[in-house]
């Protein structure tokens, strides 16, 4: 299991753009990934799922993943939330 601590900085959160980022750039790996807000753990793959989050600016997030490529995804998904989403 890989676990990565990030922060949402794009200004607008996680709306559908980047809830589709997220959802792409999960699907690219076999391992299970997982996005955590509080005591809300939800799977990575399902935009609907990910917009309930409610994760606006500045909202601190933990990335979980559990695979046989989990340190490549949890550093690929990290590397998407350091991006800003590729929005600013």
């Amino acid at each position: 299991m890989e676990v990565r601590d990030v922060i949402v900085l794009n200004r607008a959160g996680i709306h559908a753009r980047p809830a589709t980022m997220i959802v792409d750039t999960a699907n690219r790996f076999k391992s299970q990934i997982f996005l955590k807000k509080d005591d809300l753990q939800i799977n990575a793959r399902s935009i609907m799922i990910i917009l309930t989050l409610g994760a606006t600016y500045k909202t601190p997030l933990r990335i979980i993943t559990e695979g046989e490529d989990e340190k490549e995804a949890a550093d690929a998904m990290a590397a998407l939330f350091d991006s800003k989403f590729e929005n600013e």
